[in-house]
């Protein structure tokens, strides 16, 4: 990933509760250059221009603008596939196939535990695009979210402009400032 100027994902996510009965499944997509992001998944677009974030939700025809400082714990493209680099000691667990490719699977437990939701993150590494495959986040409360990557594409060319929000693209929008 460090080698990467600039990626594109294609992703779906699964959040599933059995206690409290959630199973939900969407799929998304997103491109990273540098510290920039812009991903679409389900209804909510998200996009990044390094210094602010602006959420998008359709359902409520709001968009919500933070500094991208604010945004530390939020999940986005980027997060999503460097999330090991800082804060969690790991561990090696096995060795196992997923979807017929052969992967490793490494658990991530955070440092400061009582400072986040989940308990571990387990990450599926292709063993031969040493690229990874999944992503599982165990939160507190039972809830797992699972991160499956569809496609990933190193370098693609991208505009800056993909990660401006434009006002003009979201008429009768609420801007709603954090």
């Amino acid at each position: 990933m460090k080698n990467m100027n600039s990626f594109y994902v294609e992703f779906s996510s699964t959040i599933k509760n059995t206690s409290s009965g959630v199973n939900e499944t969407e799929t998304g997509r997103g491109w990273v250059k540098g510290e920039k992001y812009y991903a679409s998944f389900g209804e909510n677009t998200i996009i990044s221009n390094g210094m602010k974030v602006w959420t998008i939700v359709k359902e409520e025809k709001s968009v919500y603008v933070s500094d991208a400082d604010d945004e530390e714990d939020a999940m986005n493209p980027k997060k999503m596939m460097t999330i090991w680099e800082n804060g969690f000691k790991n561990r090696y667990a096995k060795s196992t196939t997923l979807g017929g490719e052969d992967v490793h699977v490494i658990y991530l437990y955070p440092k400061n535990p009582g400072d986040v939701e989940y308990h571990t993150i387990m990450l599926y590494i292709s063993k031969t695009k040493n690229e990874l495959k999944k992503v599982l986040v165990k939160m507190k409360d039972g809830t797992r979210i699972t991160y499956s990557i569809k496609k990933l594409q190193a370098n693609p060319s991208v505009s800056d402009s993909k990660f401006v929000f434009n006002k003009s693209k979201y008429p009768g929008y609420t801007i709603i400032r954090d």
